[in-house]
């Protein structure tokens, strides 16, 4: 199932556009506004703790700054996708593989802590879900040609499958797997602190953003 769930998410999400081809976004961003909630929250309950209980506090410390320092750096090509903002030409019928590099090394390490923990699994199929919505929102409102948009997808439901499995079967990644999981939490703060803190539309106060963002917390804590 950690290989099958957020392949499904992923899948699933795109058929859902496609088949309903909704409207209106705002819900999608709510569900956003839910999962980053939801994955900080794992973040700092499960995947925190169990760094600092097995290496030296500085030294984590160091690569968790590193997977922040590595998030930033792909955000110039992804444009912020990770947390909803995708910047298409809607003229464009390319590939954007400058997207789809990017989201997959995000998603590549998204697949790692997969494998030795049962809870952070829910933060991320909900992570991808929202993400996956949003993507497929835009990339079928493109002139790019929907099996290129499917393409994109598929390929992008496999990466983090694929982050999971390499962890699971590689020496090296086995042997610093306490580091690298400490980079993604760098990833993971800040792809999730983004998607909390940023303003909302009109910067006014959203009453139900912060309803799901306390429903998200919550339920991360009783997992």
């Amino acid at each position: 199932m950690i290989y099958i769930l957020p392949m499904l998410g992923v899948l699933l999400s795109f058929v859902f556009v496609f088949l309903t081809k909704p409207k209106k976004k705002e819900h999608f961003r709510l569900l956003l506004a839910f999962s980053g909630a939801f994955l900080l929250a794992l973040t700092f309950f499960e995947l925190l703790p169990e760094v600092y209980e097995h290496s030296n506090t500085k030294s984590i410390g160091i690569y968790i700054m590193l997977g922040i320092l590595l998030q930033i750096f792909l955000e110039f090509f992804s444009k912020g996708a990770e947390h909803g903002h995708v910047h298409l030409s809607k003229t464009d019928t390319n590939f954007p593989w400058l997207l789809f590099g990017s989201l997959s090394i995000h998603s590549l390490l998204e697949g790692v802590p997969i494998s030795e923990s049962n809870s952070i699994i829910y933060g991320i199929l909900i992570h991808k879900i929202a993400i996956a919505v949003i993507l497929s929102l835009f990339l079928l409102s493109t002139k790019m040609k929907t099996i290129t948009a499917a393409l994109f997808i598929v390929l992008f439901s496999i990466m983090t499958p694929l982050g999971t499995y390499l962890s699971r079967s590689f020496g090296f990644i086995l042997d610093h797997l306490v580091f690298i999981n400490a980079i993604v939490i760098g990833v993971l703060l800040h792809i999730s602190t983004v998607i909390l803190f940023e303003s909302s539309e009109g910067h006014k106060f959203n009453l139900r953003k912060l309803v799901v963002i306390v429903l998200g917390i919550t339920i991360a804590y009783f997992i």
